[in-house]
């Protein structure tokens, strides 16, 4: 069986809900540190073009996008689930909306000037105006819109004053009284808040809600090594794409199995990646594409938030 390989940076929000996921699982794995930034050369001569992080690797598989990563892994081990019998619908729903909307709000307050002054106190003018350039241009083309600190932090206490009555009134310790997708989509975003003394107390100001945090960051990220990018690039060449899923090929708008296609996300990250349309299900597109460093892989995108187009 080929290694979980996940490429990712510490500081990552989406990265450390991979982990998260990880974690809870329980499953072993590799991780190969990427740059926050682009350009990110071995990274995206596995995905093609497509930089968002984190990005999992199985072989020559590569998956991007947490919610599709977070599919796979429940094919890799079932229990604990992310999707409990009964709630599939309920909790990826719900992951969805916090993955942009709440998501959305926490970049906001965490890049507000002085949430930026202190996460970023130590590092040179440079890196920060580096970093923040890249960002703007990774939110640039798609159909986010990028909503004013101002507006985030009106909205707020709504978001968190309904987290607050749901997780009192819940029986369980979670979201939806089991452990779910929902409660890391959510976790994620409150992580990336709490780094900081600045917007940390946003999330501290709900004690029901920071109980309920507390749970879900102590799955941890289980058992993990280093692995570096080119070790992860060797891996994909000497690999063979696993099976296509044993899913009816279904696509409503007319593409073909073994068409030129173009995939890319339509939020944020927009960055078309072309190949081989091998596979598209309810889920999940799958494309094959050739790269000389990484050899012959398959791409895996959801259908959920990415378009596909005629090459």
């Amino acid at each position: 069986m080929s290694e979980l390989i996940l490429h990712n940076y510490p500081t990552s929000p989406f990265a450390e809900k991979a982990r998260l996921l990880l974690g809870f699982k329980g499953l072993s794995w590799r991780s190969v540190k990427i740059s926050p930034v682009m350009p990110k050369p071995d990274l995206t001569a596995l995905t093609g073009g497509y930089r968002k992080t984190p990005v999992l690797q199985i072989g020559a598989d590569i998956y991007c996008d947490t919610a599709l990563i977070a599919r796979r892994l429940e094919q890799e081990k079932a229990l604990p689930a992310f999707f409990p019998e009964g709630q599939e619908m309920i909790a990826a729903t719900f992951a969805t909306w916090v993955d942009s909307v709440v998501f959305q709000h926490a970049v906001s307050l965490v890049f507000q000037p002085e949430s930026v002054a202190v996460r970023f106190g130590k590092l040179p003018p440079e890196a920060i105006k580096a970093f923040l350039a890249d960002r703007a241009g990774l939110f640039s083309g798609g159909s986010a819109t990028k909503l004013s600190a101002e507006q985030a932090r009106h909205q707020w206490p709504t978001i968190m004053g309904r987290l607050e009555l749901q997780l009192q009134r819940e029986e369980g310790d979670f979201l939806f009284g089991e452990p779910s997708i929902a409660d890391f989509s959510l976790a994620h975003c409150l992580w990336f808040l709490k780094a900081t003394p600045v917007t940390s107390p946003l999330v501290d100001a709900y004690p029901a809600v920071l109980a309920w945090f507390g749970r879900v960051m102590g799955f941890g990220h289980g058992a993990f090594s280093e692995m570096t990018a080119e070790e992860a690039l060797e891996v994909a060449r000497n690999a063979t794409p696993a099976a296509l899923p044993d899913e009816a090929f279904d696509e409503p708008n007319g593409f073909e199995a073994g068409q030129q296609v173009v995939i890319a996300a339509t939020d944020y990250g927009c960055d078309p990646v072309t190949g081989e349309l091998v596979f598209a299900g309810r889920e999940e597109l799958i494309v094959r594409r050739e790269d000389e460093r990484a050899g012959v892989v398959h791409v895996h995108f959801p259908r959920f938030g990415f378009r596909i187009e005629a090459k």
